[in-house]
């Protein structure tokens, strides 16, 4: 039977499973949009996210980098972020780590997490992380202190690299936000 012999009862009840169906479909697209888009951006370092390394580089070439520290902390968070140094210069290929210390500087506990990103953006398919306190809840007693540190590299093949020819530094941006159950939390009204 062709849709032109349906009853006008058979195409509105097409028409509606259609539309129920486009509309599933699209719910489940924006559903998994952030763990998809998240996935892509680990696996090809776009939007500046460093990559994860299974082992050292396995060349140190003549090429030097500085590679520059930022530590922030949002505003609701009573905590005080700090590298060690705000730069330091390393070849490409040196397996180098950082560390940076944290305190609450606030009259409670609080837990928080640290993401994190590479400029310029297209530096992060070549800014290897072997070791990072990013991503894993911390939870600090009021002016209780740590240290974290990052263990990392900068891919040799950034050499090969066209777009990076001229990129003589990188930085990498920490920022610590409130967490609760490995989740980043808005920030709250004050």
């Amino acid at each position: 039977m062709s849709d032109t012999n349906q009853s006008p009862t058979g195409r509105t009840r097409n028409t509606a499973l259609t539309c129920l169906g486009i509309a599933a479909g699209m719910l489940g697209l924006a559903y998994a949009s952030v763990p998809l888009y998240d996935m892509f951006c680990n696996l090809t370092g776009f939007g500046g996210t460093p990559m994860l390394a299974s082992g050292p580089a396995s060349k140190v070439l003549d090429r030097t980098m500085t590679i520059r520290f930022d530590a922030n902390v949002a505003p609701n968070l009573a905590w005080r972020f700090t590298p060690e140094t705000p730069s330091i210069k390393v070849k490409v290929g040196e397996t180098r780590s950082i560390t940076y210390r944290i305190e609450n500087k606030g009259d409670a506990p609080a837990t928080a997490m640290a993401t994190y990103n590479v400029l310029p953006e297209m530096a992060g398919g070549h800014f290897m992380k072997l070791e990072c306190f990013c991503f894993q809840e911390s939870t600090l007693q009021a002016g209780e202190t740590m240290e974290a540190t990052i263990v990392f590299f900068i891919d040799p093949a950034i050499a090969d690299d066209p777009n990076m020819a001229d990129v003589h530094a990188i930085t990498l941006s920490y920022t610590y936000f409130p967490s609760k159950n490995g989740k980043v939390q808005e920030a709250s009204a004050k």
